[in-house]
């Protein structure tokens, strides 16, 4: 609801020069969110330079090929690599469970924003049923194919939504996902943003929707294999090169978000406080990006 309410200002308003200051902002900051992201990841599954390998394999991979394709190829092979390399080593780690808090959004802080949606002109219904299909099929696509998180989303959907179907421009993609980000909710809702842009209100609900529901269904029906899974010291190899290449990704992600933003010092001032902030301080990133737009806004 909140990218819905975002969006369309965004795109009446988006190219004004001081809205545009704003994104400039944001784009730093959102690089440093997904390093950040890759930083606590390599903390706990780096284990050693075989992993590390992996993972700048990875990395190299998907920058310098990249495309839907080299995802799944990159996945495949470091679930190989890792079954070649690690399932002779004895028995199965287990793993801690840790209890998460469940971060509470405030809903009442954002509520305003819903009333942006009157005095802007997009077209809300568009219910045109051929490229509301198109749209849940690219998006139920790419959801069970996402391996890794959000973050592993953001150069394959770009390849998907920017170069093949033209949905959105570059800069636009990349600010959908500051957008995104700019919200309590997981990277995945910048599929909202696009499906306005292409559809409306209906394109937005179709995308959401595709996004998110066939990864639900796929965890529900495999939940009765996970204990068997977690047994096999097979699968727990390939997944030991799963995990490293998965952080290789990411932060070749965030090389696709940085390369969008300006060329100038300031950027590089707001993504080194950013992930200060993130990694030493632990400021949550819904705080950190808001900020780097103020500070976009007075700098550029």
């Amino acid at each position: 609801m909140l990218v819905v309410a975002l969006s369309p200002a965004y795109f009446r308003w988006g190219q004004i020069p001081a809205v545009n200051k704003l994104f400039m902002g944001f784009i730093p900051a959102v690089t440093a969110v997904i390093v950040a992201a890759a930083w606590n990841m390599s903390r706990k599954s780096l284990a050693g330079v075989r992993e590390a390998a992996i993972a700048i394999g990875a990395f190299a991979a998907l920058l310098g090929i990249g495309g839907f394709y080299s995802t799944l190829a990159i996945i495949a092979g470091a679930g190989v690599i890792g079954w070649l390399l690690f399932r002779t080593e004895s028995g199965t780690t287990a793993k801690s469970r840790k209890k998460r808090k469940a971060s509470r959004s405030k809903f009442n802080a954002h509520a305003f924003l819903l009333g942006t949606m009157s005095m802007v002109n997009v077209p809300w219904w568009n219910l045109d049923p051929a490229i509301l299909t198109k749209l849940f099929a690219v998006f139920a696509g790419m959801s069970v194919m996402l391996f890794g998180g959000g973050y592993v989303f953001i150069p394959l959907i770009q390849e998907i939504v920017v170069n093949h179907q033209q949905w959105v421009t570059p800069q636009e993609f990349v600010d959908g996902i500051a957008l995104g980000q700019i919200t309590p909710g997981p990277i995945l809702v910048s599929a909202a943003f696009i499906g306005l842009k292409v559809a409306g209100l209906a394109g937005a609900v179709v995308a959401t929707i595709a996004i998110f529901a066939p990864p639900a269904l796929l965890m529900v029906v495999a939940s009765g294999a996970y204990e068997r899974l977690q047994r096999s010291s097979a699968i727990q190899a390939c997944l030991r090169g799963v995990r490293p290449a998965v952080i290789g990704m990411i932060f070749a992600a965030a090389v696709v978000v940085g390369r969008s933003a300006v060329p100038v010092w300031y950027s590089i001032a707001i993504f080194a406080i950013a992930l200060f902030a993130l990694i030493r301080i632990r400021v949550e990133a819904v705080w950190v990006i808001p900020a780097a737009g103020a500070a976009g806004w007075w700098l550029y």
